[in-house]
This record gives C-alpha cells, structure tokens and sequence, in this order.
C-alpha cells in the first residue's frame, strides 16, 4: 500500500485553515512526494474529493504506471488545456505555490476566468519535513554510500593530488556503491580553499602540511545524504588543532542536546555558543544545519536569520559547525541525522579522525 493517499489527506486537512478549496502543485519535487510521478513535466491539481495529474504525451504511460492514485489530465499542450485543466477542479478558491512559479507563470494563471486564487509559501513543505520510515531507510542507504566514499579519503589523499582529481575519484566510488546520483555538486578544498564553505573544486595540488575539507552526498531511491570531514595532511600545528576542537566540541553539543520540542534557532545556538565561547564567534557565519530529504536543502532550517519552528520527530537535519579563517583555511564537520523520541541520531558513521599522515 503506498503512502501517497495518506500525504493527499493530510494536506487536504489544510485546506479549511489555508481557506482554499483546491492547491495546485508545480514543485516538481512536491509533485513526486504526493503522486510518486518523476517526470520533468507537469503539475497536480488537488481538491477535497479528486486527485489529478496533468502532463503532456511524453509521460502519459509513466504516469499511469507510478501515479495509480491519481486521475490522469492528458495535457496536449493547447493553450486551452490549462484552462480545461483548472476547471476540473470544479473549485471557486485555488492555493498555488507562490515559492515555485514564474511571473509569467503567474500571470498566464490568473488571468483564467473563474476560481480566485491564493498564494501559499511553503504549504507542502512542512509535510515532507517529517519523514516516515520508508523515507528514512531509504536515505539510510544514501548516507551509507556517502560513509564508504569518504572511508577512502585517507588513501587516496596524496601529495600531488589536485581537488578536482580527488572529487572525481570520491564521485566515481559513490557511483560504483549504487548512488543514482550526486546530491550536491562535491565540496573538496585545500589549505586556504578550505575558508571557502561552498568552494568549487579546481586544480590546485596538494602539498605537505595542509587542510582537506571534503563536503559530499549521494541520492539513493530518490533521497540525498550530506556529509562533510576535515582532514590534516601532515603533522597539524596548534592552531589547527585548536581550531578542529573547538568546532567538534560544538558538533558534538548540538547532537547531544537537539531534542523534539527545540526552535530551529535555539538549535543553531546550541553550536554557536560554543565556537563564541573560544573566541571564533564571528568566523562561523552560516547556520548550524538543515533538512535533507528529496532536496539537499529542505525544511527545517536551523539558522538565526530563518524564521524559527518547531523541531519535530521523524525530522532529518544535518549538523554542521564551521571556522572559517580567509587566507588561512577552514573547518567544518557534518552530520547528518534523525530526530527521535529522546534525540538526534545519527544516520552518517564516519570516524572523525583529523589526521592524514604523510604518504
């Protein structure tokens, strides 16, 4: 039995409060959480009674095939199709999801004769933030192949090595243990490349005595896995120690304390107090973590600058404090994990060893 219906029934439950009849949904990644269809093209129309999925003759026999639940519009790509779309939601107030839709989009919709319509942000997002078990086992297995991949980081790092030679390599491994696909473009960062959070990699080389900061993800069955690790390779000096220290302590802190009932900003606090605490407060600028599910980055989000909610159980968040220095290099470490009953558990396994020795 699918768990789609029960997805439909709990946003239709939303409906009252949200004072529509009708949502359509573009998101593509909303379309598949609530239909299980994976084409590039299409959107759903849900209403109290009817569930439909519109999409154009490319998709017509896979939509069948992965959206039983749903009744199937057979868009011919008209301009009148959209209309005779609409209308079978026989609805007089329609939800869209203003986060997920053009201005041109916008404006092609709303000038259709008949329902009003309503913009919602985030109104199916709050229900993928809470993930049931079939999701979590399915991203168990991403975090899994992520875990093997960086298990070969010790032995592949070598003096010479470029960047992108060493994410290429840690690519290929994730696609060889079964991952569909990267979750996220890998993150690999040498010596001062490493202040950079989001650093592209290039073709720097490695030399003795140097950082390694690896942030990478795979997606299995449609779900991603984040992960990040810091290395030294070489005999590391004190002030990177001090520096990695203080930002697994913080790590640490966050994991050990998260419980179900926390805002997201107190979350973020959790970590950031401590790296303010050891006088490095102002080199960690981005927030302690977010939701991972369909999307890389998806609800809750534990920033300061976020609006704050609810941590829930069943949330998959990552964790992950960083100390950023420009000119010197950085740190981050990452996990990924579950909200339970009585804490956070986590989903990625790898040692937190900070040192490469020389090759």
């Amino acid at each position: 039995m699918s768990d789609f219906p029960a997805r439909i029934d709990a946003l239709r439950s939303r409906f009252s409060a949200w004072e529509i009849d009708a949502l359509l949904v573009t998101s593509p990644t909303n379309r598949l959480w609530l239909s299980g269809f994976a084409g590039s093209a299409g959107s759903l129309l849900i209403t109290g009674s009817h569930a439909i999925l519109s999409t154009d003759s490319r998709y017509w026999e896979q939509a069948a095939l992965q959206a039983p639940d749903f009744e199937l519009f057979q868009d011919g790509r008209r301009p009148a199709d959209l209309e005779s779309f609409i209308q079978r939601a026989g609805s007089a107030r329609i939800g869209v999801e203003a986060n997920h839709m053009t201005l041109a989009d916008g404006e092609t919709l709303f000038a259709l004769k008949g329902p009003s319509w309503k913009l919602l942000a985030d109104a199916v997002e709050p229900l993928r933030a809470i993930k049931d078990p079939g999701e979590l086992e399915k991203m168990q297995a991403a975090a899994s192949i992520t875990d093997s991949a960086m298990a070969q980081v010790p032995a592949l790092v070598q003096t010479g090595i470029s960047e992108s030679e060493l994410a290429w390599a840690l690519e290929k491994h994730m696609r060889e243990a079964g991952a569909e696909k990267l979750a996220f473009e890998t993150i690999v960062a040498f010596g001062p490349h490493s202040a950079r959070p989001h650093h592209r990699p290039g073709d720097r080389r490695l030399s003795p005595n140097e950082i390694v900061l690896v942030d990478m993800g795979a997606a299995r069955y449609g779900y991603c896995s984040d992960m990040t690790r810091t290395f030294f390779f070489g005999t590391p000096d004190e002030r990177f120690q001090t520096i990695f220290g203080a930002v697994l302590a913080a790590e640490q802190a966050a994991i050990e304390q998260l419980r179900p009932g926390y805002d997201s900003q107190a979350g973020h606090a959790l970590a950031a107090d401590v790296i303010a605490a050891t006088g490095y407060g102002e080199y960690f600028g981005h927030g302690l973590g977010h939701g991972v599910g369909l999307d890389i980055h998806e609800a809750p989000f534990l920033s300061p600058t976020r609006t704050a909610v609810t941590l829930e159980r069943g949330m998959t968040i990552t964790i992950e404090p960083g100390i950023y220095l420009p000119g010197w290099g950085g740190v981050r470490i990452e996990d990924l994990g579950v909200l339970e009953h009585d804490g956070l558990r986590c989903i990625s396994t790898s040692p937190k060893i900070p040192v490469i020795p020389l090759s």
